[in-house]
C-alpha cells in the first residue's frame, strides 16, 4: 500500500489508478485502498529532482567517512576508512532490498531481481579515493545507481531484465596498482592471484587487506555479465561548465600509458664535486620533467602528460643526489599517436643516461589502449537528455574509468555532469546540485530503457 505523502508527491504518474472499494458503491465508500502497478513506460514522466533529498543527502553522509581536515575525503582503497564506507553502502542496499554478493577481489553487487533471468543492467563506480579527494568521484555513481532502485521500489515496479548496482575495488589506485583494479580483474584483463599480491608503498598485501577488512569474497569474478554497463561519474574536467553544457554523452576514453623511471647516478658532496664531474641524478630528472611538458606541447591537444612522481635521495640540500625515482603519465585518444609519445621518451631517456654517466630504467606501470564505447548506448543517452530538456554533447573523457574496463564484457558508456572550475582529486571538487540531479535523471531514464529492453 501507497502512503499519502507518496501519493500526492508523485500525483502527475496517477492517471491509471484503479479504486476498490470496501463497500459495493466505490463512490460512495470512504475507505478504499490504491493498487497501482506502473510498468516502465508509465515511469518515463518520473523525475529524480522530487527524490533528491534522498540521493544528495547519502552523498554528504558517504562524504563524511574518512573526511579530512582540509573538508576533503581520505578513504584509501582496503583501509579501514574504505571499510567504513563499503559498510555504509552495503547497509543501504539491504534497506533497498538488494541481494548483495562480493567477489574475490571485494567488488561489491547489489542485485535486484528482475521477472525474467536474462543479462542484468548494470550501473556503478567506486567510493574509494585519492589522499585527499572530494566527496563526488565515484561515488555519485554508486548512490544514482542506488537512488533508481529506490525509485523502482517506491512504485512497486518489478522489471523484465535484473538491475545491478556494482562498487568496484580500487579504482583509483591511490594505495595499490594498477589502478582500476577491481573493474580490470572482473573483466577478465588482470589476473586474480597477480592483483592479490599486489603490494602498497607501505608494505600491506592486497589479498590480506580484503580478509583484514572482511571484504574478501567468495563469487567468482566476472560471474555477472550484463547486457550493458553504465557510469554516471563528474567530469573531472573544465569543458562542460565552460561550455554551459549539463550532459556529457561519453563516446570514448582516451588511452593511458604510466611509466616509472629510477635514475641512478651518484650521491656526492655539493660543495667539493665541480658540476662538469657530478653523475647528478637530480639534475637529470629536472631534465626529463621539462622534456615531458614539452613532449605534449609539441604533440599538441588532446596530448596530455604529466610527472605526478618525484623523490630524490638521500633528498639532503648539500648533497648531489644520487637516485631519482619519477612517474610518468602520458594519455592521448589516438592509440598510434600515444604510441609515438612513448617512443620518444624512451629515446630521450636513453639520450639522457649515455649524456650524464647514470643508469636509468624503466618500469611500465599501466598501459591502456583508448576505448570506442557503444554507439547505440551513447544516442541513448542523448535521447533521454534532450527529452529532458537538457543541454549535451559528445565527449571523449580524458580520466580512466570502470566502465571502461567493463567494455570488454558487455557494451558500455559514460554520463558526465560538469566539474566547478573543472577540479576534481580535491577538496575543492564541487558540481551544482540541480546538475547532479540532471545526471542521475539522465542515467534513470537511460537504465529504464534498457531495463525493458528485450533481447535481439
Amino acid at each position: 500500500m501507497y502512503s499519502p505523502a507518496l501519493l500526492e508527491e508523485h500525483a502527475s504518474l496517477l492517471t491509471d489508478v484503479q479504486y476498490i472499494a470496501v463497500s459495493d458503491h466505490p463512490i460512495e465508500s470512504t475507505t478504499h485502498r490504491i493498487i497501482y502497478r506502473p510498468g516502465i513506460d508509465t515511469l518515463k514522466n518520473e523525475n529524480l529532482e522530487s527524490r533528491a533529498e534522498r540521493l544528495l543527502g547519502r552523498i554528504q553522509e558517504l562524504g563524511s567517512v574518512g573526511a579530512t581536515a582540509e573538508a576533503g575525503v581520505r578513504r584509501l582503497a582496503l583501509t579501514s576508512e574504505d571499510r567504513d564506507g563499503r559498510n555504509r553502502v552495503v547497509s543501504w542496499m539491504k534497506q533497498s532490498g538488494l541481494e548483495v554478493r562480493i567477489d574475490q577481489i571485494g567488488n561489491i553487487f547489489g542485485i535486484r531481481a528482475g521477472k525474467s533471468d536474462l543479462a542484468p543492467v548494470m550501473t556503478g563506480s567506486h567510493i574509494d579515493t585519492v589522499y585527499n579527494g572530494g566527496i563526488l568521484d565515484g561515488n555519485l555513481g554508486v548512490l544514482a545507481g542506488l537512488e533508481i532502485v529506490d525509485v523502482l521500489n517506491d512504485f512497486e515496479v518489478e522489471t523484465n531484465r535484473p538491475f545491478v548496482v556494482a562498487v568496484f575495488t580500487n579504482e583509483e589506485g591511490a594505495r595499490f596498482q594498477p589502478d582500476m583494479m577491481g573493474s580490470l580483474v572482473y573483466a577478465g584483463g588482470y589476473d586474480l592471484d597477480t592483483a592479490l599480491q599486489a603490494t602498497s608503498s607501505s608494505g600491506e598485501n592486497l589479498g590480506e587487506e580484503l580478509k583484514r577488512i572482511g571484504y574478501a569474497g567468495k563469487m567468482k569474478c566476472g560471474a555477472i555479465i550484463p547486457c550493458a554497463f553504465l557510469e554516471l561519474h563528474i567530469e573531472q574536467g573544465p569543458v562542460l561548465e565552460a561550455q554551459g553544457i549539463t550532459v556529457g554523452a561519453v563516446e570514448s576514453l582516451q588511452g593511458i600509458s604510466w611509466t616509472e623511471v629510477t635514475i641512478t647516478g651518484q650521491a656526492n658532496h655539493a660543495g667539493t664535486t665541480p658540476m662538469s664531474m657530478r653523475k647528478d641524478a637530480g639534475a637529470c630528472a629536472g631534465k626529463l620533467v621539462a622534456f615531458v611538458h614539452q613532449l605534449a606541447i609539441d604533440i599538441g591537444d588532446p596530448q596530455v602528460a604529466t610527472v605526478g612522481v618525484i623523490e630524490l635521495k638521500p633528498n639532503i640540500i648539500n648533497v648531489v643526489p644520487g637516485s631519482a625515482r619519477i612517474t610518468i603519465d602520458l594519455r592521448n585518444p589516438d592509440n598510434s599517436i600515444l604510441t609515438d609519445a612513448e617512443n620518444n621518451l624512451e629515446i630521450f631517456l636513453q639520450e639522457l643516461g649515455e649524456k650524464h654517466d647514470v643508469i636509468i630504467a624503466t618500469t611500465r606501470l599501466v598501459r591502456f589502449d583508448p576505448v570506442q564505447f557503444d554507439d547505440r548506448l551513447v544516442a541513448l543517452v542523448e535521447k533521454n537528455a534532450e527529452r529532458l530538456g537538457l543541454s549535451y554533447r559528445r565527449m571523449t573523457s580524458g580520466a580512466g574509468h570502470d566502465a571502461q574496463m567493463m567494455s570488454r564484457i558487455c557494451p558500455s558508456a559514460m554520463i558526465f555532469t560538469p566539474s566547478i572550475n573543472g577540479i576534481s582529486h580535491n577538496p575543492a571538487e564541487a558540481t551544482d546540485d540541480a546538475d547532479l540531479i540532471a545526471g542521475a535523471n539522465v542515467l534513470l531514464q537511460t537504465v529504464f530503457d534498457l531495463l525493458d529492453d528485450q533481447p535481439g
